[in-house]
C-alpha cells in the first residue's frame, strides 16, 4: 500500500534551520506530483511547496519563498523540505503529499491541488 512517513520535525529557535524528510513506500516518486503542506493552530491547511518530478515545475508559497527548498532523492524514494530562517509563524504540523501523474493533482508555479496520498504529519515548533 502507498505510504508516506514524515520525520525531522521538532523545536527550533527563530532564525534557525530544519530539514524535513518524507519516505515513500508502495510506489516511486518518479513521474509524481509531490509536495509539502502545513496546518497551524486555528488555520486551514496550506500548500508550502510542490513539484512535478517529471519536469521540475515548482511552487513555493509567498510566505516561505526564499527560505525553503524542496528536493527529492529518487534512489531513496524520499522527499525533503529544507527550511531556513524559520519564524514563529512557521509553527505548524507539516504533511507530505503525493499523486501520480495523470490523476487529479495540478501543480504549477502558482499553486498545487488534488494530492491523493498523505502522510500523518510532523510537528514543527519555532520558539525561543
Amino acid at each position: 500500500q502507498v505510504q508516506l512517513v514524515e520525520s525531522g520535525g521538532g523545536l527550533v529557535q527563530p532564525g534557525g534551520s530544519l530539514k524535513l524528510s518524507c519516505l515513500g513506500s508502495g510506489f516511486t516518486l518518479d513521474n509524481y506530483a509531490i509536495g509539502w503542506f502545513r496546518q497551524a493552530p486555528g488555520k486551514e491547511r496550506e500548500g508550502v511547496s510542490c513539484r512535478l518530478t517529471s519536469d521540475g515545475t515548482t511552487y513555493y508559497a509567498d510566505s516561505v519563498k526564499g527560505r525553503v527548498t524542496i528536493s527529492t532523492d529518487y534512489y531513496k524514494n524520499t522527499l525533503y523540505l529544507q527550511m531556513n530562517n524559520l519564524k514563529p509563524e512557521d509553527t505548524a504540523v507539516y504533511y507530505c503529499a503525493a499523486a501520480p501523474m495523470g490523476g487529479w493533482a495540478v501543480v504549477t508555479s502558482q499553486g498545487c491541488h488534488g494530492m491523493e496520498y498523505w502522510g500523518k504529519g510532523t510537528l514543527v515548533t519555532v520558539s525561543s
